[in-house]
């Protein structure tokens, strides 16, 4: 299995693709969308099966940065709140 290193080079942030946006390296797939897409309830399968140049590596390369992006940000949600 790939180490978190070698997944982080799967990912690229370049200004003149997707606006700057993190994607998977050589494609136009935004690390967002796999993310969006993994929260969702969609299986990695699924994601393959709509985006076929997507590899495994790629996906968990994707959760990979985003475990990264929560180590250095942090998002505030309200403490004690509670759905009813």
């Amino acid at each position: 299995m790939a180490t978190r290193a070698d997944l982080l080079k799967r990912i690229s942030i370049d200004p003149r693709v997707c606006f700057g946006r993190p994607c998977i390296r050589g494609t136009r797939i935004w690390v967002s969308l796999i993310v969006e897409n993994l929260a969702e309830g969609v299986s990695p399968e699924e994601l393959q099966e709509a985006y076929p140049h997507l590899e495994p590596d790629d996906i968990r390369a994707a959760m990979a940065y985003a475990a990264e992006m929560t180590r250095e940000r942090i998002i505030p949600i309200p403490v004690g709140a509670s759905e009813g």
